[in-house]
């Protein structure tokens, strides 16, 4: 039931816009943005630089695309949310925001990304309810299939791709391998994630990899994916003309992080003792990948 924000919510205007970012979980920007920003650094080639204004509408879509996704999600979810333990105290389901504030929210985020993105190339104009289906696929997929962490992955990963096109204004099959680096990497740490909520999920009828493969197969899965981020990378290196010693840095430093990653999260004799390192794994290691990934490409492009 819609609870009403002068009742349930404190006034102070700072105090809801702080439950307004953790709603949207405004700290997980570090996973998709950075990628989005080093695609938009290689896209014009090794001399080139994007202009300052397609950047700044680049940001705004993203910040209305990732609010958007984020928003519809914790409103499909309320319910689902308010049964799960781990979940209950979330801004919907504890009544510190309510369904019509989420609402509004959303269509706030929704109106963003689409002028934002009506500033940038036809390309991206036209491909613009391809990525609103996307946004919103992943909310409602884990009731159907448990490929529901791919989608996720294709969610963030098209941002890259979409920052590339924001520069660009032409398709090319780099950005494409860039963006499924992006797809796989996202996708296994989701996988990760979702490990924590597989007796609960079972129970609600809801798919995911550790719902159908059992905890150890869904991370041997994470483990393939996280391989398939690596092997795109260096595809990517090699394709890309003018990438120096930094990017391949990146790519050794990842994949170091990547393998420390599976070695917080590995089977030991208890799923409690497994899972004991999610938050570690998720949040902090996949942050400094992407961050570590953007400083180093901006920095190889300089030299």
């Amino acid at each position: 039931m819609d609870q009403s924000p002068s009742i349930q919510a404190p006034l102070n205007p700072l105090n809801r816009l702080a439950e307004y970012a953790e709603l949207v979980k405004f700290e997980h920007t570090v996973f998709a943005l950075p990628f989005a920003l080093s695609a938009m650094i290689l896209a014009p080639g090794p001399n080139s630089w994007p202009n300052l204004i397609t950047l700044c509408w680049v940001l705004l879509a993203m910040v209305g695309g990732r609010t958007y996704a984020m928003a519809v999600n914790r409103l499909l979810d309320a319910a689902i949310d308010a049964k799960n333990p781990r979940t209950q105290d979330r801004a919907i389901p504890a009544g510190r925001v309510s369904m019509t504030e989420g609402i509004g929210l959303t269509l706030m985020a929704a109106g963003l990304f689409t002028f934002a993105t009506f500033q940038l190339p036809l390309i991206c104009q036209l491909l613009l309810p391809v990525a609103f289906f996307i946004l919103t696929l992943y909310s409602i997929a884990k009731r159907f299939t448990s490929l529901c962490h791919l989608i996720l992955g294709v969610a963030l990963g098209s941002s890259a791709v979409g920052g590339w096109l924001a520069v660009t204004g032409e398709f090319s099959w780099l950005p494409v391998i860039f963006g499924f680096a992006v797809v796989f990497w996202v996708a296994g740490f989701d996988i990760i994630y979702a490990c924590q909520d597989t007796e609960f999920d079972a129970t609600q009828d809801l798919h995911s990899i550790p719902v159908r493969y059992g905890l150890n197969g869904a991370l041997w899965i994470s483990k393939g994916l996280h391989t398939l981020t690596v092997l795109f990378l260096v595809l990517f290196g090699l394709l890309y003309p003018g990438l120096g010693p930094l990017y391949w840095l990146a790519i050794t430093i990842t994949t170091g992080i990547l393998l420390y990653e599976h070695w917080l999260v590995r089977p030991k004799a208890t799923v409690k003792e497994t899972l004991a390192h999610v938050d570690a794994a998720f949040f902090t290691l996949n942050g400094r990948i992407s961050v570590l990934m953007f400083a180093l490409i901006l920095f190889d492009k300089f030299l």
